[in-house]
């Protein structure tokens, strides 16, 4: 699957897979997630969304797109979406947040969702060699005879030793299930040992697909139609692009002699589970809400198709993809970054400490991105028919006219009551500390670490500079056992940051204050 960065012990046919994938599923009750768009942080996105559209229909132009598709997701809710173009060109049919996209590598993460799922009904463990699902993988020549087996989670994180495969690995989407196993059984050429090395790989993500209809007993196609996309109520997505309504279906181009030329569309096949999912706006945007109902962790009903703890573990970077010291932002400012990959995920964590997750897609005839940022409840989605479509760039300049505009600040963590507590207590001592050492709240290493005479001196020197004290912020968390507050002077303030031990109760383990200007 071409990409921009910014398993035999059952056979069954491709015709009986796409006939089952797309086999309406009567007992299956859709999943609600959960929605907490603040009424004003919606307002003040609002702002924003003339911008967006422009941003989108700028790209379009400068970059010949047919057509593009888009939609913003906030705290769980498709808050806006809209259309540019058209998905076929020649019958102007326009391209609107309910038109059919092949979305490509975007797809991975559902591979891997649905692996997940099955590892979590104890039916595979995620370092299961992969051979113990494809037989035919028992004889694989490994680079080195110290080579580790590889395993399902190498498959899930492009570290299996296999060769980064686009754009051939485009080409294979329609292949049979015994063209899968054909390869494989052929001999496989290595890149690297396995484990140790990021290389993507649609190859091994056709190979988990073949897993999960060996371990579920069914064509992974209906697994996953049945297990995820059904219960999140994305009716209108399909593996087979023959399934579809002419007048919904999104047609691929490219542009060549300032033209643009129909990609003939690939059908339904073994290598789907890397790339082969159609969908709409309106319908990924359930799947982008629940990736984002993984944060925070909290103890609402979990009933989701999958858990939300699992929902993380495939947000967490598995692998390192990259550290590139010289990325730039939106604005061109240089911001760096470094980059991984989860499960079917990418993820990356920028110079303001902004982590962002998603996928972009890519094939003959299409580009797309999806991505969310875990700490602002907000997301993108973005889909355009011109082969390989870098929708990446444009999807970070509308992420941060939505940040900007919006003005949507990181979102904090509750207080925990026994980090409030300590707060409260530590307070009344300052700035004195008298009978600090009787108070029971500092743990035992406090005082040896730095006498109560030393503490004392300093934070009464810092009273001095700032004068009068007359406020005491609010707590706020970096997590539930330490965090850090202002103590408001009438000249300058004070920021006490403060950490608890593992210990029941917690207890101060480190105490730390600073001038800071006002």
């Amino acid at each position: 699957m071409k990409y921009i960065f910014s398993f035999l012990l059952l056979t069954v046919s491709s015709a009986f897979a796409q006939t089952e994938a797309n086999r309406s599923v009567a007992h299956i009750t859709t999943y609600q997630p959960p929605v907490f768009t603040d009424t004003d942080r919606l307002k003040r996105l609002e702002a924003a969304f003339p911008i967006v559209e422009k941003i989108y229909k700028e790209a379009a132009e400068k970059r010949h797109l047919p057509g593009i598709a888009f939609g913003v997701v906030l705290d769980g809710k498709l808050v806006y979406s809209g259309g540019v173009g058209y998905t076929d060109v020649a019958k102007k049919i326009p391209a609107t947040s309910k038109s059919l996209f092949r979305i490509a590598s975007m797809t991975k993460s559902l591979t891997s969702m649905a692996i997940l799922k099955l590892r979590d009904e104890g039916k595979l463990q995620l370092d299961d060699p992969a051979e113990k699902y494809i037989p035919e993988l028992k004889s694989h020549k490994y680079l080195t005879a110290d080579a580790p087996l590889i395993t399902i989670r190498n498959l899930m994180t492009h570290s299996a030793g296999f060769p980064e495969d686009n754009p051939w690995g485009d080409r294979q989407l329609d292949d049979s299930d015994a063209d899968l196993l054909k390869l494989i059984k052929g001999g496989i050429s290595n890149s690297n040992v396995p484990s140790f090395t990021y290389e993507y790989s649609n190859l091994g993500f056709a190979m988990l697909g073949h897993i999960i209809t060996v371990v579920s007993k069914k064509p992974y196609q209906q697994y996953i139609t049945e297990t995820i996309l059904k219960p999140l109520g994305m009716n209108d997505t399909q593996w087979e692009y023959t399934k579809i309504p002419a007048e919904k279906l999104a047609l691929g181009y490219r542009w060549q002699d300032e033209k643009w030329l129909e990609e003939p569309l690939l059908h339904d096949g073994s290598y789907g589970a890397m790339g082969g999912l159609i969908t709409s706006i309106d319908d990924f945007s359930k799947y982008v809400a629940l990736h984002q109902s993984a944060w925070p962790p909290s103890n609402a009903p979990d009933n989701a198709p999958i858990k939300r703890s699992s929902l993380r573990e495939m947000q967490k970077p598995w692998t390192l993809s990259g550290l590139n010291a010289q990325a730039k932002n939106s604005a061109g400012q240089l911001c760096p970054e470094v980059t991984g990959y989860g499960y079917g995920l990418r993820w990356g964590q920028n110079c303001k400490g902004q982590i962002g997750i998603g996928h972009t897609g890519g094939l003959p005839g299409f580009g797309s991105q999806w991505r969310i940022l875990t700490d602002y409840g907000v997301g993108i989605i973005s889909y355009a028919n011109l082969t390989y479509a870098g929708m990446g760039a444009v999807n970070a300049v509308v992420l941060d006219t939505l940040v900007g505009i919006g003005k949507l600040p990181p979102r904090q963590l509750p207080v925990s009551a026994i980090l409030a507590q300590r707060k409260a207590e530590l307070v009344k001592l300052l700035p004195d500390w008298t009978k600090a050492e009787q108070s029971g709240i500092f743990a035992e290493n406090f005082f040896p670490d730095k006498s109560v005479a030393i503490r004392r001196k300093v934070v009464q020197d810092l009273y001095a500079k700032v004068s009068k004290i007359e406020r005491v912020s609010e707590l706020i968390p970096e997590n539930q056992l330490r965090g850090h507050f202002l103590l408001e002077g009438e000249k300058a303030n004070i920021d006490v940051f403060f950490t608890l031990t593992p210990e029941n109760p917690a207890l101060i383990q480190q105490l730390d204050f600073r001038e800071v200007s006002k």
